[in-house]
């Protein structure tokens, strides 16, 4: 499983530890993820969804899942954020056409 949140494409970043005497060695940045069982309103069902923490306040602050994923950007989606997408958009046009 890779470390990458499924929302954003946030991932490791690489940076180094510096020592009391300035020596720098490499070390990883890991994000802090957490599966997350996530709501969908339109389609009246739930994801589980591994995202970060900073994801999940966002998703808060946006309202939503369904708010959330339709205006993220496909490059930074995963391949199941990209099927719920999908979904959600369908079953949006669904009730505007209704």
């Amino acid at each position: 499983m890779s470390r990458r949140c499924e929302l954003t494409g946030i991932g490791p970043m690489v940076g180094h530890n510096v020592s009391h005497s300035n020596v720098k060695t490499k070390r990883r940045f890991l994000p802090s993820l957490k599966t997350v069982k996530v709501a969908s309103e339109s389609l009246g069902q739930t994801f589980s969804l591994r995202i970060s923490n900073a994801a999940l306040r966002t998703l808060d602050y946006k309202g939503g899942l369904d708010a959330f994923i339709v205006k993220a950007r496909d490059e930074k989606l995963s391949v199941a954020a990209l099927r719920i997408k999908r979904q959600v958009k369908a079953k949006l046009a669904e009730q505007t056409a209704a």
